[in-house]
C-alpha cells in the first residue's frame, strides 16, 4: 500500500491561490477569519483538554496515517493517549459478506440495489459494549468508522473525505470497502461503495452531523485542515439560504476529448483526454469552505442534512428527501470518439431493480460543437425491434461494427441546441460536441447497447446491457416524432429593456424544465420556492447576487446552485457583451 492514490489529478492544496481568473476548480465558501486550522499540532492542543475523544469518519479515510501523525503531535506535547480501534468490534468478514450479498447484484459488473442497512449491522453489540475508556488513563481515544457507536461521552470528531478521492485510493488499492480485509478490483469496489457503503455511511453521517465538535478534511496524507462543528454548520446554513458552487472534478474516458483540457488550464495536462466534468453530480461532489485562504472540503450531502428544505424547497424536499434532484455535467468528445449508443431506465424500473428514488431524465445542451457534428437520437422510421436486438447481439458476440444509420436517427448539432432525452430514449453524442448534460441526479444507470468497438482506458471493452436496454427502449420515438418532440424549439416568454427570457421546454416525461436568459445588463429572478441551477453558457463573466447579499462571481461554463430560500437574485452581466444564462428547475 505504498501509493495512496492513483490519478493524475491534483490533490486539493491546503491554501487557495489568490486572484485566479477564469474557470475556478476550487470554488469556496468563506467562513471568516480564524475558522480553519491546518496542522496536527493545533488539533492535538484542542483535543488535549478532553479525557475521552471519539474520532469517527467515512470509508476511505486512512486512519492508520491519521493516528500516526496525531500520535507524533501528542508526543511532542508529552502526552501518550490510550488508543482504541473500533474495528475490533466488527462482525466477522464472512458474516458481513453474507449480509450485503443481496445488494451487490451478483455477477453484474455495474449494478446492485441500494442497501436498506444501517452501520450498526456491521458491528457485534457485545464487543462494542466491552470497549470502555480506561478511567486511569490521561486520555482515551477511540477511532475508526463507526467509533461513535461505542457510546463514549467526550469530544466528537469526524473525518470526511470526498468520493472522488475515495475512488483514486481504490484504484491504488490503498483502501478497502467497509468491513473488507483487502481491496478488490476498482470497479468491484466502486459497485460496493455505491450500493452499500456510501448509502449506509451517509445515514450515519446525517445522524452525527448535529453533534460533531470538530470536522477534519482527511484527503491529504500528511496535512489536514480542520474546523469547529459550529463553524461548519453555520456555513452550511448560509449556503442553504443563498446558494453555492460545488467542487467539480474531472475524469478521462475512452471517448474523451480535448475541449476541457484546452479551456481549463489549471487542470492536470498529462492525461490523454477529459471525458467528464462532474459539475454538479452531487452524490460525488464536495463543498469547500475557506478561512484565511485555507480550504476544508466536506461532502455535498451535508448541506442537504443541515438545510435541505432551504436548498430545494418544501415540495421537492417532501418528494425526494435528502436527494438533490438536478445534475449538470459536461461530456467532452472534441477530437475524441462517439459516446456509446445507450438509454436510461424508466422510473418504475429503476425503483424496482436498483432502489433509486429518481431516474435519469436527460437533456443535451450543446455548449460548443463543430460543423457536421450530430447527436444520435431515437430510431429510423422503419425500425423493427427484434431485428435491432439481433444486430446488437451479433455485433457484441462477433466484435463487428453495427450499421448505425440503418437503425438510428441522427440530428445535426448546433451551438445552444437542446435535445430532449427522457427515459427509454436511445441516444448518443457524436464526436466533436461539448455537451452540457442537464438531468435528474442518478448517473451510473446507463444501459449501453453499442460502444463502437472501443476499448476502455484499461484496454478492455466496457460492459454492455443490451437486455436491460431492450426492456426500457421506446421504439415509437423515431423519425419525424423525434424532430417534433425531442428537439427543443425555444419560445420567447418575457422580455425587458435589455433582457429576454426564453423557454426551452423539456419533454412531458421530464420532471424539470429549462429557461435561458439573454442579458445585456442585468435581470432579477424570483425562485418561487424552487431551487435554480444556473450555467453561464455565453459570455466571459457574470455576478449573481442573492437578496441576502451573497455575491457569486461566475465564469464561462461554471455551474451555480441558487437555493429556494434565497427568494430572489440578480444576474449582473460583467462581460462587456451580451451573455446567456441557462436555468434548470423542477416543474
Amino acid at each position: 500500500m505504498s501509493e495512496l492514490r492513483k490519478t493524475t489529478q491534483h490533490l486539493i492544496p491546503v491554501e487557495k491561490e489568490e486572484n485566479r481568473s477564469g474557470y475556478d476548480i476550487y470554488p469556496v465558501h468563506d467562513l471568516g477569519s480564524g475558522k480553519i486550522q491546518s496542522d496536527y499540532a493545533s488539533l492535538a492542543r484542542k483535543m488535549s483538554g478532553y479525557r475521552n475523544v471519539v474520532i469517527d469518519g467515512y470509508i476511505g479515510v486512512r486512519f492508520d496515517i491519521f493516528v500516526r501523525n496525531l500520535s507524533d503531535a501528542f508526543a511532542a506535547m508529552g502526552i501518550q493517549p490510550l488508543w482504541w480501534n473500533v474495528s475490533a468490534a466488527m462482525k466477522e468478514e464472512e458474516e458481513i459478506n453474507r449480509m450485503i450479498a443481496p445488494y451487490l447484484g451478483g455477477d453484474d459488473p455495474i449494478f446492485g440495489f441500494r442497501a436498506p442497512l444501517h452501520i450498526e449491522d456491521w458491528f457485534d453489540k457485545g464487543r462494542l459494549e466491552s470497549i470502555k475508556p480506561d478511567q486511569n488513563a490521561r486520555m482515551n481515544i477511540i477511532y475508526g468508522t463507526g467509533a461513535s457507536l461505542a457510546g463514549w461521552d467526550g469530544l466528537s470528531v469526524y473525518i470526511d473525505i470526498p468520493k472522488n478521492e475515495i475512488q483514486f485510493r481504490a484504484r491504488a488499492a490503498s483502501i478497502t470497502n467497509f468491513g473488507a480485509s483487502a481491496p478488490e478490483s476498482p470497479k468491484k469496489m466502486y459497485k460496493r461503495f455505491y450500493f452499500v457503503d456510501w448509502v449506509v455511511l451517509n445515514r450515519h453521517k446525517k445522524n452525527l452531523l448535529p453533534t460533531i465538535d470538530i470536522f477534519i478534511d482527511g484527503q491529504r496524507e500528511s496535512e489536514i485542515t480542520w474546523a469547529g462543528g459550529d463553524a461548519i454548520r453555520s456555513g452550511l446554513k448560509e449556503m442553504s439560504e443563498n446558494g453555492f458552487r460545488v467542487r467539480p472534478w474531472f475524469e478521462p474516458g475512452a471517448w474523451g476529448g480535448q475541449w476541457i483540457r484546452e479551456h481549463i488550464k489549471s487542470l492536470a495536462q498529462d492525461v490523454p483526454n477529459y471525458a467528464w466534468s462532474f459539475e454538479l453530480i452531487v452524490p460525488e461532489n464536495g463543498l469547500i469552505f475557506s478561512s484565511d485562504r485555507k480550504m476544508l472540503e466536506v461532502s455535498f450531502d451535508m448541506v442537504m442534512y443541515e438545510g435541505g428544505e432551504n436548498v430545494v424547497g418544501k415540495e421537492c424536499r417532501e418528494a425526494y428527501g435528502d436527494e438533490f434532484p438536478i445534475r449538470m455535467d459536461y461530456l467532452d468528445n472534441f477530437d475524441g470518439g462517439n459516446l456509446s449508443i445507450q438509454c436510461h431506465p424508466h422510473k418504475e424500473y429503476i425503483q424496482k431493480n436498483f432502489g433509486e428514488v429518481l431516474t435519469q431524465e436527460e437533456t443535451y445542451y450543446i455548449l460548443d460543437t463543430c460543423p457536421d457534428s450530430v447527436v444520435y437520437l431515437g430510431f429510423q422510421d422503419d425500425i423493427v425491434p427484434s431485428e435491432f436486438e439481433k444486430a446488437l447481439t451479433e455485433s457484441f458476440t462477433h466484435g463487428t461494427p453495427l450499421d448505425v444509420p440503418k437503425y438510428i436517427n441522427a440530428e445535426h448539432a448546433h451551438k445552444h441546441d437542446l435535445f430532449l432525452i427522457p427515459p427509454g430514449t436511445l441516444h448518443s453524442s457524436g464526436r466533436n460536441n461539448l455537451v452540457l448534460e442537464i438531468s435528474t441526479t442518478p448517473y451510473i444507470f446507463t444501459f449501453k447497447m453499442y460502444d463502437w468497438l472501443a476499448l476502455d482506458l484499461d484496454g478492455k471493452p466496457r460492459p454492455l446491457n443490451i437486455r436491460r436496454a431492450m426492456e426500457n427502449l421506446c421504439f415509437d420515438r423515431k423519425g419525424e416524432k423525434i424532430k417534433k418532440e425531442h428537439v427543443c424549439h425555444p419560445e420567447l416568454m418575457e422580455k425587458g429593456e435589455d433582457w429576454e427570457l426564453w423557454h426551452l421546454a423539456t419533454h412531458p416525461k421530464h420532471s424539470y424544465d429549462v429557461h435561458r436568459y439573454t442579458i445585456k445588463s442585468e435581470v432579477t429572478v424570483r425562485t418561487e420556492g424552487k431551487c435554480h441551477v444556473l450555467n453561464l453558457v455565453e459570455g466571459e463573466t457574470a455576478d449573481v447576487v442573492t437578496a441576502g447579499g451573497k455575491v457569486f462571481h461566475l465564469s464561462y461554463a461554471e455551474t451555480l446552485v441558487i437555493s429556494a430560500a434565497a427568494g430572489s437574485y440578480r444576474i449582473v452581466n460583467t462581460s462587456g457583451r451580451e451573455i446567456m444564462m441557462v436555468k434548470a428547475f423542477m416543474k
